[in-house]
């Protein structure tokens, strides 16, 4: 029987449904789907049309509405949201380095992962929509990965879909992760130079924290070690609307006097274990750069191989201090205690070249589902020429391109859907 309770104007209901891990193997092993669906309340027994929230990640739970804010909010108006746990997430089957140990050998888990890509995802929600709705199809929103998974849909499930609605979310088709790399070390450079131009004095306090950790073995809450190349990844928070003054009041608390000599504070400490730790989101670490993989050719670890073009991010160099963004490298899996157990899967799926193809091009090209998408100028996760080379592809899209959001803006200003859904409707 489904949960059911309210709180801030909302009704929320929990469900639960049993899908395949393989669903090439429909009689094979299974794992939980949970998603929790929203309605405003007083609209509960209205014939609502759906929307599913695709979260961004990979690896990331769909939110948990204290309160209808933002997209939320404005989605509430007309429609039940569904906030799905994407697999591995969440109250779905969790996938981290306890559920996993048991599987008997890194090739078996690398294996298991491997079902837990956009196209897995997709098949998901249309199990899910058949429970919630039956063969009614019903919109779509995503955000950043979700809007991945949102092209994998209309490629493979299209019938399912009304309307799609796609921020910051528009991945490169046919492009590889070098590719993806590459275009992503120039967009953080270039906001490394924007969050130094507003806090100039940032660079060299970042430097002196970046020397102070080279060394010093300094020591997280957790046990862990802050190493210098992992301070620098804290630089994956200026892609985000609050992102630059976040990082300052960080960076401003780091250093207190001691008996010898300034040392790195436990509020500083604390905060940057919060933000680096992968325990919370282990599959973002794990399936970051599978989530490219197509075309018969490994990663390889792209993100750690072309950070070699780009020496202005060497931490142990003379160049002035630069932090790294949105990239997984394969030292994380040495140094994140979340994240050891599941070094070697992740090396095989790095290796992997056999990945099937996630968009179909010619579905993509004869697309009849009304599409608008939000393409943020200066987005430093997603990129912005990628995106609209994409857009071009696929048939009936509009796309919406701003310089008044982040990469986050759905999540800050309800404008951002509201204008979506205008787009898809022809009225704007």
């Amino acid at each position: 029987m489904a949960t059911v309770h309210r709180h801030g104007g909302m009704v929320c209901t929990d469900h639960t449904l049993d899908v395949p891990l393989d669903h090439s193997r429909p009689d094979g092993p299974s794992i939980s789907l949970f998603a929790r669906e929203v309605v405003a309340a007083g609209h509960e027994h209205r014939d609502l049309p759906r929307l599913l929230w695709l979260q961004g990640g990979p690896g990331g739970r769909a939110e948990r509405p204290n309160a209808a804010g933002a997209w939320l909010k404005r989605a509430l108006k007309e429609y039940r949201v569904v906030l799905m746990d994407q697999r591995g997430t969440g109250r779905s089957t969790p996938a981290d380095r306890h559920t996993l140990a048991v599987h008997p050998s890194p090739g078996a888990t690398a294996e298991y992962l491997a079902h837990f890509r956009a196209d897995a995802i997709v098949r998901d929600a249309e199990l899910l929509r058949g429970f919630l709705v039956g063969d009614r199809p019903w919109t779509v929103l995503g955000q950043s990965f979700g809007g991945f998974c949102a092209l994998t849909y209309l490629s493979h499930a299209p019938h399912g879909l009304d309307q799609v609605f796609i921020t910051g979310g528009l991945p490169t088709l046919t492009g590889h992760a070098d590719d993806v790399y590459r275009a992503a070390y120039r967009r953080t450079a270039r906001h490394n130079e924007l969050f130094f131009a507003r806090y100039p004095d940032d660079r060299e306090l970042a430097r002196r924290i970046a020397a102070h950790l080279g060394s010093h073995d300094v020591r997280m809450p957790s046990g862990e070690r802050l190493s210098a190349r992992r301070f620098q990844s804290l630089g994956i928070g200026l892609g985000t609307s609050s992102g630059f003054d976040a990082l300052h009041y960080l960076l401003e608390s780091a250093f207190v006097a001691g008996p010898a000599g300034p040392r790195l504070s436990d509020a500083f400490l604390h905060s940057a274990q919060a933000t680096l730790s992968f325990a919370p989101r282990p599959l973002y670490a794990v399936l970051h750069e599978p989530i490219y993989a197509q075309g018969g050719r490994a990663t390889a670890w792209s993100a750690h191989r072309v950070r070699e073009e780009f020496p202005e991010f060497d931490a142990d160099g003379d160049v002035p201090f630069r932090f790294t963004g949105e990239m997984i490298y394969p030292w994380q899996f040495d140094e994140d205690p979340a994240l050891v157990p599941l070094r070697e899967a992740a090396h095989l799926l790095a290796a992997r070249s056999d990945w099937p193809a996630l968009y179909d091009l010619n579905r993509l090209a004869g697309n009849r589902v009304p599409v608008a998408a939000a393409v943020y100028f200066d987005d430093m996760f997603v990129d912005r020429e990628q995106s609209l080379e994409t857009a071009e592809v696929v048939r009936g899209l509009r796309p919406w391109i701003t310089n008044t959001h982040a990469h986050d803006g759905v999540r800050a200003d309800a404008a951002v859907l509201d204008r979506l859904i205008a787009m898809a409707r022809g009225e704007v």
